[in-house]
């Protein structure tokens, strides 16, 4: 029997869905279509075989009060060290984004720390399950060497439980909680899906994390399209001082527009978020769509100029880059 979850604008109780008027994922059936284009009509930039490896991340041994040490490891996976407290945000370290580890998009670039070097790690925030933001084998590997406090969308605890994943706890949009003491967290909306086989699609909830630290308000925004769920943000909860925003994986348009946003809309996310910087993610690690490796970066500095976003509002890591933080 499917799982039940509470009735709301987003589920019907087993299912989880966009809210009504809002654009809706396209299925698995228009997978041929985009695969014919690709493959058939050649549509899309193929990535170079090489790229640059990231740097080797000089993290601090410690953070003082009131500021974040933000690590880009790669893709959606960052490191954020504050005084006494360390977040790993969908930490994925699998060389593909797929089952078995056999399949899906191979990694273009290793991830510039390996889990053996991590430090300790206290907090997991896991937006959703896509395979390329829910790594299972390095979540074991976390679970039993550091035992960390695990925070994720609806649907996303019993499965994890059975393959030995545990201290999980899992919100609906807008629901509260604390991960630690010093550590409260806010599920937030996100403009996307769920599943990881054709058979579980949409079983489980998607979304992003506000979370409330003692250096300020920091957004992990996890995968999402653009839509208005980035105004209400702010309206319910109060501007971010970082916003963590989607920038790649946008190509063709016809597929993607429900479910990742271009740098145009990430700009248009942070500005309604009304964030005091951002930072952009999910690029140039896995090639899950059609746009160049670089294009996302191009296109961010295009967004930023046309409008009117500074470089140091809206900026990205080199993989592998730690910067410390004031937020406030």
């Amino acid at each position: 029997m499917p799982t039940a979850f509470p009735r709301s604008d987003h589920c019907d109780g087993t299912h989880f869905f966009n809210p009504a008027g809002r654009l809706q994922a396209r299925g698995f059936a228009q997978l041929p279509r985009w695969w014919y284009q690709r493959l058939v009509q050649g549509q899309g930039e193929r990535w170079p075989r090489t790229v640059p490896a990231p740097r080797k991340p000089i993290l601090p041994d410690a953070v003082p009060a009131g500021r974040v040490a933000v690590t880009f490891i790669g893709h959606a996976t960052f490191l954020l060290q504050l005084a006494g407290l360390n977040i790993l945000t969908d930490p994925v370290f699998a060389s593909r984004a797929g089952p078995f580890g056999l399949l899906g998009p191979k990694r273009a670039r290793p991830p510039a720390l390996r889990l053996g070097e991590l430090p300790r790690i206290d907090v997991v925030v896991l937006s959703h399950n896509h395979y390329d933001h829910l790594d299972i084998t390095a979540l074991r590997w976390l679970a039993r060497q550091h035992r960390p406090r695990i925070v994720t969308t609806l649907g996303n605890k019993a499965w994890l439980e059975s393959r030995g994943v545990h201290r999980v706890s899992e919100f609906d949009w807008w629901q509260t909680g604390d991960a630690t003491p010093e550590l409260g967290v806010v599920c937030t909306p996100a403009q996307h899906f769920a599943a990881r086989t054709p058979w579980d699609a949409r079983r489980t909830l998607w979304g992003g994390f506000l979370l409330r630290t003692t250096a300020g308000q920091i957004l992990f925004a996890g995968d999402s399209g653009w839509a208005p769920h980035f105004a209400e943000i702010n309206v319910r909860l109060g501007a971010p001082e970082l916003a963590l925003i989607p920038i790649g994986a946008y190509e063709p348009r016809w597929f993607m527009e429900a479910v990742h946003m271009n740098p145009d809309e990430a700009v248009r996310a942070h500005r309604a978020l009304g964030a005091r910087q951002s930072i952009g993610m999910h690029f140039g690690t896995f090639q899950l769509t059609d746009e160049g490796l670089d294009a996302p970066l191009h296109g961010l500095a295009a967004a930023r100029a046309a409008q009117g976003v500074s470089a140091g509002e809206f900026t990205t890591l080199d993989f592998g880059e730690t910067r410390l933080l004031t937020l406030r």
